[in-house]
């Protein structure tokens, strides 16, 4: 079993963008390369990593076991790559970190693992609180830098982004839903149905903007800031709901197990991001941040996007 970092770099791509021209497009190579660096990759492997669909492509079991360890792999390349460059034991201070309040509860962690394992002298402070208060901040200097979603591919006026991971929407619903025997639903399957809305980091705007534009008539149970609530709800038959794969887990915290499938016509991936005030001078520290949780993709991307 052989494979190349590149190929590992793609399957990450397309599991997080979930298509082949949307990683293609990221990554700034032509669709045809990546298309026989996955093949190659699945003859190495011996199994199926992507189900091909017309709106794109979806994970079988085995990619998304597989996507976990894909992960690792890009990261300790990275923090191989960091190692040479920076002596961790020579950058020290504080920085003041603002996140979201779902970030707060799936991405964080995660982030400050990365720092911490890089950079480990370095003070960290951290405050919780919706995007538009955290630019406010930003551009006041009480922050540093912030995670959040970006509604966009732009941040607010006068700040600075580098995009992290995309999360595509997935639709949530009990494992003894209908629907639950589908691997794709379509919006007109959603008519009438009681919809569960996330109503924390724009999630449920944004699914409710692109699916009134769509046409969609839209039967709403409850906004909520819960994720766990949502879950709950799911699970036990209530309704379904339109989520970010980054907040999915197979069970309620009841017990009750929660499918998820594929949209025929999804909404934007949530597109989370580290936002900066721009033209601020950067201090070691929010340099080694920014270093510690680019993306590990990010050495094919584009310089990071900016508002003035």
């Amino acid at each position: 079993m052989a494979f190349s970092f590149r190929q590992i770099q793609y399957f990450v791509a397309i599991a997080e963008l979930g298509s082949l021209s949307n990683a293609a497009k990221t990554l700034n190579v032509t669709p045809s390369s990546i298309t026989v660096a996955i093949q190659d990759l699945e003859e190495s492997l011996a199994c199926r990593l992507f189900e091909r669909r017309a709106r794109g492509m979806e994970l079988t079991i085995k990619g998304q076991q597989f996507l976990r360890h894909a992960r690792t792999i890009l990261e300790s390349v990275v923090q191989a790559r960091r190692s040479l460059e920076t002596d961790p034991s020579l950058v020290a201070g504080r920085i003041n970190l603002g996140v979201t309040p779902l970030l707060a509860g799936y991405v964080l962690a995660e982030l400050l693992a990365r720092f911490r394992q890089s950079f480990p002298n370095p003070q960290v402070s951290i405050l919780e609180d919706t995007r538009e208060d955290l630019e406010h901040l930003l551009i006041g200097g009480e922050l540093d830098a912030a995670a959040v979603i970006l509604p966009e591919d732009e941040p607010g006026q006068g700040l600075q982004a580098m995009h992290i991971q995309s999360s595509p929407y997935r639709l949530w619903m009990a494992a003894d839903h209908p629907l639950a025997r589908h691997s794709t639903v379509e919006i007109a399957a959603l008519e009438g149905m009681p919809m569960i809305f996330l109503a924390t980091d724009e999630i449920a705007e944004t699914a409710e903007k692109h699916w009134r534009k769509a046409g969609a008539r839209l039967n709403v149970l409850v906004r909520t800031g819960s994720v766990e609530a949502v879950r709950s709800l799911v699970a036990t038959g209530a309704g379904v709901a339109a989520m970010p794969d980054l907040a999915f887990r197979r069970w309620s915290l009841e017990g009750d197990r929660v499918e998820a499938r594929a949209l025929a016509d999804p909404p934007r991936p949530a597109r989370v991001s580290i936002v900066w005030r721009r033209g601020a001078e950067q201090s070691p520290v929010l340099k080694g941040f920014l270093s510690a949780v680019r993306n590990p993709q990010a050495a094919d991307l584009p310089s990071p996007m900016a508002k003035t």
